[in-house]
């Protein structure tokens, strides 16, 4: 069974959340997350919608609630609580 995390958060600023997103690949490559989708919505381009495949579960909930990834998200401006789903495929 495939695994998935879903992650949708709002950003002050695409371009900048974006930037700073893919500086921070290494660590979500060895929480074991590989990224499917990376989405925005209409009409709200600074929505963000990401989901993920996920290798080890364990590793990918540890990052998920990781105050490394709270402080990456403040810095890079998401602006409201994310909501994360893991979901089985």
């Amino acid at each position: 069974m495939t695994r998935y995390l879903l992650i949708r958060h709002k950003v002050k600023d695409f371009a900048a959340w974006k930037q700073g997103y893919d500086a921070h690949l290494p660590k979500r490559t060895e929480a074991g997350l590989t990224e499917k989708y990376l989405l925005r919505a209409d009409p709200d381009p600074n929505e963000v919608i990401l989901m993920f495949e996920v290798q080890d579960l364990s590793r990918a909930k540890e990052f998920s609630e990781s105050a490394d990834l709270r402080e990456r998200m403040q810095q890079l401006g998401v602006v409201d609580k994310p909501d994360i789903y893991f979901l089985n495929g």
